[in-house]
């Protein structure tokens, strides 16, 4: 990389050049910069970084700019005025921008400060635009923030507005009160730097240009406005460069320009290397860099705000503006927890809920649009009671409410009522939170499955059926040999449900032709929350936390080993995570749930999970003795912060499992975090895929050991600050009686 000088300063005599060598006046002098592999350019010389900061501070005129720049932006915005095209692409593709939409359904923005609408112009006007526009850049930054990098961790930026190229920076009610309102030109969001708030140019994370009115905004952005925002890219990247702390690896910078209504991008990007600097002529010489050495894109300008002063967040344009936001924090922030592509894949799964909703029936094997005859126009019609056979047999899935009770009648406990607290977001929504009457203060997991009639058409009510009836079968075996677990599910109570209205079932089993009779129910205890909510939420789990998991799911194993059983489905989703708030410490249980898919016998068939499943499962569709912890060794590797790739056939599954094991990439990456963790791990890398079976006494024995010694460290740790607070309230009234006397 090299970065090309001409200045005349130097003419007079033969002094140093930007590289420290000493060149007559004339040369080109080559300097070595540092480059990361995204081409960010890095002055490595004191005199290239003095130069350079010079340079940067001779370019402070945006007329001069505008003048150099502003026929051959005109010549490129307006090469194809007939089809309403211009030279300089968009920084955004529709596919990218469709798939952001769909990622940003479930995300609420929700601006409190209305924008103003024009003709009207007051101080008071401009006023309310800046604070508009500052709660505007706050609240997309704290939305994409807390939906793709953290849900609870505070946003790392804050808001502050300039009023040209390295000036200072002021809040929008500083400005009023030292009169710079009228100076602003914009707002920027910016970096706080080790939780330093002072803003500088080089922490400038994405700026947006406010003009008062951008004169023909419906066809695109006029000449003067694009070199503008071009002006300022310009600055930000020379800032960035010049800056002795910004760790940003990226050599683009975006810009967007507003007005009250309307609104669009403008990004510039390229390798700073191969920019001439001549402190003569600097606006030539930057000119020269953008039009032969930068790329250049523009976005089309669309409707921001609607006529009340509200943002359109799903509208294109508004999506522009969200979209260019979310690629500068990637470039400060590194890549999201959540993806883009994760989060938009929630749309199919909304995209059915709904369709479920409007006016679909089960049709015996798919799902079709439910059409009146005498309705051919899609209109919504109010439909009468159909009392017919057909009808009732379809059955439909029950939906409750809190508050609601259900009558539950269990063969040996007789009939009992529940009160439904919360809708458990799952896979199969199917699940609440309730209490029992007797009992309203402890929480307990009811499961509802799916009517019988419903069960050989949809393969989804097949998994309410594994969920319920199935896990059922398996909590009884585990309760009727006597093995329990804290660990380990609890049963309360099983049955089918009592609905309201006469019974016409002619058997103790059997069932009428109401909608709901005969629908099996499963209440169990503890409640908790799924392992992968508290990784979605909070990020990889700590050492401590890993060792036990691992030691409360192995436990959980071992109690269900003795009844010759397997649980066949290890996964986040699978375990619950409990806080115990009793006692002087927080301690934290894991439970592992969902044994419907459980291993009974040699017919029996796992789940498959091309993430979680044993090789041996994997390849042959049953289980050995060591796949449930080898499973397990998958999931601690995860938990923990294991890159797990995304795997789309069982091929590419079993090749990921016999690289990692062969590489030692599991083992590896758990020595960092916990030595008893690896040597777990070594411990069933010998036993993947063999008959031999697992000792569970001497990992159990090994995992507690360290559990309770953590345990005991942080009791050790209470005492000792419980101690020394009541020596120093000791002391304190000490002091204060010998006062006194």
């Amino acid at each position: 990389m090299t970065l090309g000088t001409e200045n005349d300063d130097y003419s007079s005599s033969p002094g140093p050049s930007l590289d420290g060598s000493f060149r007559k006046h004339g040369s080109v002098a080559l300097v070595s910069t540092t480059s990361s592999t995204s081409s960010k350019f890095v002055p490595t010389s004191k005199r290239v970084y003095k130069v350079l900061k010079e340079y940067v501070m001779e370019l402070a005129d945006l007329n001069i700019f505008r003048n150099h720049l502003e026929d051959w932006v005109q010549e490129n915005l307006y090469s194809n005025p007939s089809g309403g095209e211009h030279s300089f692409g968009s920084p955004f593709l529709i596919d990218d921008l469709r798939t952001f939409d769909f990622a940003l359904e479930g995300i609420l923005f929700q601006q409190l400060m209305r924008m103003p609408r024009p003709p009207y112009s007051s101080e008071n006007l401009k006023e309310d635009e800046y604070l508009a526009l500052e709660d505007f850049l706050h609240t997309a930054a704290d939305g994409l923030w807390h939906a793709f990098w953290h849900k609870n961790k505070p946003l790392p930026y804050f808001v502050s507005c300039p009023c040209y190229p390295g000036s200072k920076f002021y809040t929008v009610e500083k400005a009023i009160l030292r009169g710079r309102l009228g100076r602003l030109c914009g707002a920027a969001l910016m970096s706080k730097y080790k939780g330093n708030t002072h803003a500088h140019w080089d922490n400038v994370v994405k700026f947006v240009l406010f003009k008062q009115d951008m004169t023909g905004s419906e066809f695109g952005f006029s000449p003067p406005i694009a070199c503008e925002a071009l002006f300022y890219a310009v600055h930000i990247l020379l800032s960035r460069s010049l800056s002795k702390y910004n760790t940003v690896t990226s050599d683009c910078v975006f810009v967007s320009v507003l007005d009250s209504k309307f609104g669009g991008v403008v990004k510039l990007g390229g390798d700073l290397g191969k920019l001439k600097v001549d402190l003569a002529n600097p606006y030539h010489s930057i000119v020269e860099w953008i039009t032969c050495h930068a790329d250049v894109s523009i976005s089309p300008v669309e409707r921001i705000w609607n006529k009340l002063g509200n943002v359109n967040w799903g509208d294109f344009g508004t999506l522009q503006l969200l979209l260019a936001t979310f690629y500068s924090m990637v470039q400060w922030n590194g890549p999201p927890r959540k993806s883009m592509d994760s989060l938009a894949a929630n749309h199919s799964l909304r995209l059915q809920k709904r369709r479920m909703e409007c006016c679909l029936i089960e049709n015996e094997n798919a799902l079709v649009p439910y059409q009146h005859e005498n309705n051919r126009h899609g209109e919504i019609v109010e439909l009468e009671y159909q009392n017919s056979q057909n009808f009732k047999k379809k059955g439909s899935r029950l939906k409750l409410n809190p508050g609601e009770i259900l009558l539950l009648e269990d063969q040996f406990q007789g009939q009992i009522s529940f009160q439904i607290q919360e809708f458990l977001d799952d896979v199969n929504g199917c699940s609440y939170i309730a209490v029992a009457s007797e009992n309203p203060t402890k929480f307990l997991t009811l499961y509802i499955g799916a009517h019988p009639s419903c069960l050989e058409p949809s393969w989804e009510d097949m998994s309410l059926w594994y969920q319920v009836q199935r896990q059922t079968k398996i909590l009884n075996i585990l309760k009727d040999q006597g093995i329990s677990s804290k660990n380990l599910p609890e049963i309360i109570a099983s049955g089918r449900i009592v609905h309201s209205g006469p019974c016409e079932k002619q058997t103790p089993k059997g069932r009428c032709d109401h909608p709901w009779c005969g629908t099996p129910i499963l209440v169990t205890c503890p409640v908790g929350e799924p392992l992968s909510s508290v990784i979605s939420h909070d990020g990889p789990i700590s050492a401590e936390e890993a060792t036990r998991c691992c030691r409360d799911c192995l436990s959980a194993l071992r109690s269900a080993k003795m009844a010759n059983i397997q649980h066949g489905d290890l996964c986040p989703e699978n375990i619950m995570h409990i806080i115990d708030n009793q006692g002087s410490r927080n301690s934290s249980l894991f439970v592992l749930v969902s044994w419907g898919r459980a291993v009974l016998e040699e017919r029996d068939s796992p789940a498959l999970n091309l993430q979680f499943s044993s090789a041996h499962a994997l390849q042959h569709g049953k289980l050995c003795p060591s796949s449930d912890v080898e499973s397990l060794v998958y999931l601690i590797y995860s938990i923990c912060g294991g890159a797990m790739q995304q795997q789309d056939s069982i091929e590419s599954a079993l090749q990921w499992r016999q690289k990692c094991w062969a590489k030692r990439v599991i083992q590896q990456y758990l020595g960092e975090i916990s030595p008893l963790l690896k040597a777990f791990a070594d411990y069933i890398d010998s036993l993947c895929g063999t008959p031999y079976p697992v000792d569970y006494d001497i990992w159990l024995k090994r995992l507690n050991g360290a559990v309770d010694s953590s345990a005991e460290r942080g009791k050790m740790v209470e005492e000792i600050l419980r101690i020394k607070d009541v020596a120093e309230s000791s002391g304190t009234s000490g002091s204060g009686n010998s006062l006194s006397a």
